[in-house]
């Protein structure tokens, strides 16, 4: 059966290659900034472009965080890429005239890379955590990057009783180790663009829509 995944439409600029995508690797998609069908569909998949803040003002004109809060407190899906993953943590140093903090899913601070050359723009190989859903299959596969920032540590460390659910993190490496994609529950996210992955990204997408 198609799973039913809608793509957030909030003005972060041209995601129809994301529709695109998922539409290939079998779901039913839909582009729109409802929050009826955001918070009614099978799967959503948050979009980023550009800047954090001003990204995070688009979301919250959109009632975005208020929609993924109340997606993840019922256990239901939501995919975040490139800018879309940033705006899952506290907040970023990317300058801005109105600086907005994250959603603070996660905890730390989106920070500029420590490289000769940024933004980050090409190909990188990823390091899949250990017992990723999100990867299977591509786990060492090579994915396309377009960003200048990204959360260079991971703070969230389960333990305890909560060990077995602890989130998985995946890494790349651009002048520094930054946090390639993270799996939590019902809250996944890539720092890569899967839609211009070819077929690596196509399988990453195909596995999250099958586990929808």
């Amino acid at each position: 059966m198609a799973r039913d995944v809608v793509v957030l439409d909030y003005g972060s600029g041209n995601v129809r290659s994301a529709v695109r995508a998922l539409e290939r690797v079998g779901a039913t998609v839909t582009l729109t900034g409802d929050p009826h069908a955001a918070l009614d569909c099978d799967g959503l998949f948050v979009p980023g472009v550009g800047n954090f803040h001003a990204c995070m003002a688009g979301l919250a004109e959109a009632r975005g965080p208020r929609i993924i809060g109340r997606r993840l407190s019922g256990g239901r899906p939501v995919l975040g890429v490139c800018v879309g993953m940033q705006v899952l943590f506290e907040g970023s140093t990317e300058p801005s005239d109105a600086p907005l903090e994250g959603m603070a899913e996660w905890p730390g601070t989106v920070e500029r890379l420590p490289a000769d050359v940024v933004p980050h723009m090409g190909w990188s190989t990823v390091a899949a955590g250990s017992g990723s859903r999100l990867f299977a299959g591509v786990e060492g596969e090579r994915f396309y990057f377009v960003h200048s920032y990204a959360a260079q540590r991971w703070t969230l460390e389960a333990t305890g009783p909560f060990e077995r659910v602890a989130p998985v993190v995946t890494w790349a490496r651009h002048g520094a180790d930054f946090v390639a994609a993270v799996e939590n529950g019902p809250l996944s996210a890539t720092q890569f663009h899967p839609e211009k992955s070819g077929d690596a990204g196509a399988q990453l997408l195909e596995n999250w829509v099958r586990s929808l």
